[in-house]
């Protein structure tokens, strides 16, 4: 079985491609930075996770996702390689996503993104609804991943 499941936050907006052809479809790509449980001296925090993600999906997330937001991913790994334009076999790791959905209320995605982009003082996180749940806005619900 190939399963992997993250959670981080996005190190850019993701980068939408379109494949040629009669039915062109979206590829989007980003990175998850993914905080290491335990941490030792002298050694990375995180992990940088390329992820790979098509057509409504791809489009969702060029849509709705961005920098420094929390999302959680679920998919499947996937290696390969190819030679550079210097004749060098270059390896290649990314998840191929199958799921993805916010992991944060937008009050404190929004909240993280501006200190994250000013490093300012964040606004506290107001209240979720009463139900816990995030308003979906009027008007999109053809454009969700999801029934």
């Amino acid at each position: 079985m190939n399963k992997a499941i993250l959670v981080g936050r996005l190190t850019r907006d993701p980068e939408v491609r379109y494949s040629q052809g009669e039915n062109a479809t979206a590829v989007a790509r980003y990175t998850v930075a993914v905080d290491r449980r335990f941490k030792r001296d002298g050694e990375p925090t995180a992990d940088f996770i390329p992820c790979v993600v098509f057509g409504r999906s791809a489009e969702f997330a060029e849509k709705y996702f961005r920098q420094g937001m929390r999302v959680s991913i679920s998919g499947r790994i996937q290696t390969g390689s190819y030679t550079n334009k210097d004749g060098v076999k270059v390896y290649t790791t990314e998840v191929i996503v199958e799921e993805q959905e916010f992991a944060e209320s937008r009050a404190e995605s929004e909240a993280n993104r501006a200190s994250y982009q000013h490093s300012a003082p964040a606004p506290a996180p107001s209240a979720p609804a009463g139900d816990g749940f995030m308003n979906i806005p009027d008007g999109i619900d053809e454009e969700l991943p999801f029934n």
